[in-house]
């Protein structure tokens, strides 16, 4: 005999990871959406008149996010306008593939989109990072360019909030990340739902609670236009073991996803423990904990010719290249020539935050 939906009297058509409860496709619709609009309200995300820019990559997650939240905007009237900010990093065969499912999305939802890429703001394409890094810790680079590369697309389009399409699972995969690597500074922020919010441009993240095998579902029953190739560069990140890690345990116990996000949120730093000040970068002015970003010490390692700068402990290298192993007060006058001028930082330099003002590319 079918089984029953929990919420109504028709046959249900599948079994929701996060809960169990068998559903028909209409009530998953209706759980999932009120799920986020929940996340978003009782955090209070957004407030009438934001400039929200939406993290869009074509993947599953960003579309799902796009989606929704414009579809939310419309029923409980936010009063907020959605601006897409995709994020081109030059990965041939990928990404260029990926930008045409972002570029429907914007037909087929009615919103702008902004597209920047690693090659405009930097000088470089992952393709060309990949040829001198190896396959090894080429998601540090893609990693710390691919996030300054969405607040400065935001700042073009005049946001003063980002959207991003972390889930439920990334978080997790987040946590215990950082747990194996000891960093305490994460590990006491990669929990919160909004981060940045002592800046000009906070980070959101409205998918917290929401499982990926739900927005897989979501976006499958919706018939959504997404990319779902994974990047060819990335079977070798941390992150992917940290993931089968995740999974067997959501295998055995499917709360597992929660437990550790709750259990991370519980986390206490004690009151002795120096944590990083947050400032701004002396070269280019980008939020930064270190007198000079790590988005700034990645790109002078390439364009000296030494992309392991930055990776690992970088003094030493500078050390054995007779580099200096702190950056001087001339030097942090001098942007253009530390980075070899191929970066933005080069022609436009704030002592604002990374949000400050938009900054002329």
């Amino acid at each position: 005999m079918p089984t029953k939906c929990r919420m109504c009297d028709r046959n249900a058509m599948l079994k929701r990871p996060k809960t169990g409860d068998a559903l028909c496709r209409d009530c998953f619709f209706h759980c999932f959406e009120d799920e986020i609009h929940k996340t978003i309200t009782d955090a209070k995300l957004f407030s009438s008149g934001d400039v929200v820019a939406v993290g869009a990559s074509g993947g599953k997650d960003s579309t799902v996010l796009a989606y929704v939240l414009n579809l939310l905007n419309v029923r409980h009237s936010y009063g907020v306008k959605l601006v897409l900010v995709a994020v081109d990093e030059g990965i041939t065969g990928y990404r260029d593939d990926s930008l045409e499912s972002v570029k429907r999305n914007e037909e087929q939802y009615g919103l702008p989109l902004k597209i920047v890429s690693y090659e405009e703001l930097y000088g470089w394409t992952m393709d060309r990072i990949v040829q001198h890094v190896g396959r090894t810790n080429n998601c540090t680079f893609c990693g710390v360019f691919r996030r300054q590369a969405l607040d400065r697309g935001a700042q073009m389009v005049k946001a003063n909030k980002v959207a991003t399409g972390h889930n439920a699972d990334d978080i997790a995969e987040t946590i215990i990340m950082n747990i194996l690597r000891g960093d305490i500074a994460r590990l006491s922020r990669c929990t919160a739902i909004v981060t940045g919010s002592d800046g000009e441009l906070p980070r959101c993240k409205p998918l917290k609670y929401t499982y990926e095998k739900e927005i897989v579902m979501y976006a499958h029953f919706k018939k959504l236009d997404y990319f779902s190739t994974e990047c060819i560069y990335s079977p070798n990140a941390y992150r992917g073991f940290a993931r089968a890690y995740l999974k067997d345990l959501e295998r055995i116990r499917p709360s597992a996803i929660m437990d550790i996000i709750h259990s991370g949120e519980q986390l206490c730093v004690k009151k002795d423990v120096k944590m990083p000040v947050q400032g701004t970068c002396s070269r280019c002015g980008y939020i930064s904990s270190q007198h000079v970003c790590k988005a700034c010490v990645l790109l002078e390692g390439l364009n000296r010719g030494l992309p392991k700068l930055g990776i690992g402990k970088p003094n030493r290298l500078r050390k054995k290249h007779g580099l200096e192993t702190e950056t001087t007060e001339t030097e942090s006058k001098q942007s253009g020539e530390s980075c070899g001028g191929h970066c933005q930082c080069s022609e436009q330099k704030t002592s604002q935050s990374s949000a400050a003002k938009p900054l002329d590319f």
